[in-house]
């Protein structure tokens, strides 16, 4: 579906599209093709789909992919979906809002990908979710704002670094990213975009029990980027096991939290819930 088969199809339906939902449709097809490559996907592959809009992207993942499961909030849009693949026994259409959905009804990801072009306003939520959940799915390829993006793929000691970055990476390895122009969609959003690939790691780096305290210790350390990390851990744990942890992995007494790594994260969560 090129711009001018998009614009045709609003107005022929007299479609206004929402700004609060994030509906800047991409309808450049090099940028598409771009996405469905990053996914590598195969006959075999069952693809989640969240804010198909009108479908663009939902016509090429049914091209290469097994079982595509598109996940759409507006009903209108639904209605669109439904008439342009009706017959297609290769997707399935669900009308929901995909973040309640997820806390409503979870269920194991692991053999999934999710391909997608997110809307801007909820992506991050949705992608913490997604990452957080026992069956988390194998590989992200996810088209959000430029922003969030950098957020995603940072390391320590960075000014992109942050909770978002560490509550994905735990859980999955930066693989690239590209930025997407602003003309590639319609209508034009007012931020950057870029599209990020994130693939599952292959030995999690924290067994379940552990998450919560993890996510804890991410935010609390977090919560005042400016102040020592130390400072800000003792209002959840007693001063002495921090003491030890620090010095058990090599953290300065005065170390910010930007500048603490992924693995020092793992390696203190670890520590601290073992006493």
């Amino acid at each position: 579906m090129n711009l001018a088969e998009m614009r045709q199809l609003l107005a022929a339906r007299d479609l206004q599209l929402t700004k609060s939902l994030g509906q800047n449709f991409l309808h450049d097809a090099n940028q598409l093709r771009r996405i469905v490559d990053a996914a590598a996907l195969t006959a075999a592959d069952r693809v989640l789909e969240i804010g198909p809009g009108l479908g663009p992207l939902t016509a090429r993942l049914i091209e290469v992919a097994g079982e595509v499961l598109a996940i759409e909030k507006d009903a209108r849009l639904v209605a669109v979906l439904q008439e342009r693949f009706a017959g297609e026994p290769r997707l399935t259409l669900r009308h929901d809002d995909a973040l309640d959905y997820f806390v409503r009804e979870p269920r194991d990801w692991s053999a999934w990908k999710l391909v997608a072009n997110l809307p801007y306003s909820v992506a991050s939520p949705l992608l913490v979710e997604l990452a957080l959940g026992r069956g988390a799915p194998e590989r992200l390829v996810a088209t959000l704002q430029l922003e969030v993006a950098r957020r995603l793929m940072a390391a320590a000691d960075t000014e992109d670094y942050g909770v978002l970055t560490l509550l994905l990476q735990w859980r999955y390895e930066p693989r690239g990213w590209f930025k997407i122009p602003r003309p590639c969609f319609f209508p034009e959003p007012d931020v950057d975009s870029a599209c990020v690939t994130l693939v599952r790691r292959r030995e999690e780096l924290l067994p379940p029990e552990l998450v919560s305290s993890f996510v804890r210790l991410v935010k609390l350390a977090f919560s005042q980027r400016r102040k020592m990390m130390l400072k800000l851990l003792k209002q959840q744990w007693p001063t002495d096991a921090l003491e030890r942890a620090y010095a058990e992995i090599g953290l300065p007494a005065g170390v910010r939290a930007e500048a603490v790594s992924l693995a020092q994260f793992v390696r203190l969560t670890r520590r601290l819930s073992s006493r």
